[in-house]
């Protein structure tokens, strides 16, 4: 226990005393998950707080077209601004001033009421002919198109999303259409509902709930455990060049002349760096509740999950620690650990899903996310942060991040063996 104890104090001496790198070690992950919340905190933003400004041409001037304005601006989505001409929608959408321009066609109202009024006839003519002989007419008139004008900025899942609501949109005004002229053909009183158009099929949103009160996941609280776990991982590379140095400088050799085993020697490292993991994490937490608030970002709420947090944020360090070690131990030089061990855990990070969800992957890339230590420790702290759950549910993850940290020390330690027998 004290030759854990002297090689533990040694290690937190060296990490002191490099003043640039406790700064790197614990100010860089401030500044990052700042910045990064700021930036993506209007994605998470309702669709009440947040519109989107159109450019609309009407060349139809009709009643379909002013019930397509009348839809659009009684969107929680859309702002909508009139533009005289197509061309002049379509510049200003290109120099990236609007996002979305809708052209709506000439005589759209008058060519749907037309081919509306032939099918009705038609249908209720082929009812009303006894031998069942006449065929339906297809109607001559041609499909209309509504433009959609994008930014070409504006990202593929955007553009789906508002194409879908569009496209429902004049569905159920087409659909409207129909009902209205079946009622004016079937009834005496044209003012007198006969179908009731409202839709008979809704969608209910049900999000999580903590008693009365509903959880909705915001910013905050999907980049605080990303960054928080990515800053954790990037431990590796302090902790790794340290090792290298003492390799090259000969304190590892002198170290070896001393009755203490590899194993005691990666203890010593082990402590500080989990330490250093866990300040990491607290430094996280202070900021999400106290910083975030003042700067209008939503506040980060850890009411009674803090003793979760922790115990998640012990074993993610763990295996960071285990992967900076083995790391450590196996470099020849600080040109080989540095940049290896910054691009690796930038990778285990995009396959974690710190960057983009594991879910709008692909499925390779879904399944290859599995074997990547950040996503087991990124699914415990969301399990914790947004689906209250307990230590039960927690511990697979947990688990595979010890034993991960075991494997890597194992190894660790083998190979020095391996290297060093005589």
């Amino acid at each position: 226990m004290h030759k854990l104890w002297a090689s533990t104090y040694k290690e937190f001496l060296l990490l002191i005393r490099d003043i640039g790198g406790l700064a790197i070690l614990f100010l860089m992950p401030l500044f990052l998950v700042i910045t990064i919340t700021l930036v993506q905190n209007d994605t998470f933003k309702t669709l009440k707080e947040t519109k989107i400004t159109i450019l609309l041409v009407d060349n139809d001037q009709g009643d379909v077209s002013k019930n397509i304005q009348e839809n659009l601006r009684n969107s929680p989505l859309f702002e909508v601004q009139l533009q005289s001409t197509e061309a002049a929608a379509k510049a200003l959408i290109q120099k990236g001033d609007y996002q979305l321009g809708i052209v709506i066609p000439e005589n759209l109202s008058k060519d749907l009421n037309s081919k509306v009024a032939e099918n009705v006839e038609g249908i209720l003519e082929k009812f009303g002919d006894e031998e069942d002989s006449l065929p339906l007419v297809k109607s001559k008139l041609k499909p209309k198109e509504i433009k959609l004008y994008f930014d070409p900025a504006t990202q593929f899942a955007f553009r789906n999303s508002i194409k879908s609501g569009i496209d429902q949109m004049v569905s159920k005004i087409e659909t409207q259409t129909i009902y209205k002229a079946f009622q004016e053909e079937l009834m005496t009183d044209p003012s007198e509902n006969f179908f009731d158009t409202e839709p008979f099929l809704i969608f209910k949103e049900i999000v999580p709930t903590e008693g009365k009160k509903t959880i909705i996941p915001n910013a905050t609280q999907h980049n605080i455990p990303a960054w928080s776990l990515f800053a954790i991982f990037f431990i590796i590379l302090p902790l790794s060049i340290n090792m290298v140095k003492e390799k090259n400088q000969g304190t590892f050799v002198r170290l070896r002349t001393q009755p203490m085993s590899y194993a005691t020697f990666l203890g010593g490292k082990t402590i500080v760096f989990l330490g250093v993991a866990l300040v990491q994490f607290a430094l996280m937490l202070l900021v999400g509740v106290y910083l975030f608030p003042l700067i209008g970002l939503p506040k980060l709420d850890v009411s009674g999950k803090l003793p979760m947090l922790f115990i998640v944020a012990l074993f993610a360090g763990l295996a960071a620690v285990g992967l900076g070690l083995l790391l450590g131990t196996i470099a020849k030089s600080q040109e080989q650990s540095a940049p290896f061990g910054a691009t690796f855990v930038v990778i285990l990070a995009a396959l974690g899903g710190v960057w983009v969800p594991v879910f709008a992957m692909p499925k390779f890339m879904q399944v290859l996310s599995n074997i990547s230590p950040m996503n087991w420790g990124l699914e415990a702290f969301y399990d914790v942060f947004l689906r209250n759950v307990g230590i039960t549910q927690v511990l697979p993850e947990i688990g595979l991040l010890l034993s991960f940290f075991i494997l890597t020390v194992l190894i660790s330690v083998v190979y020095n063996h391996r290297k060093n027998a005589v």
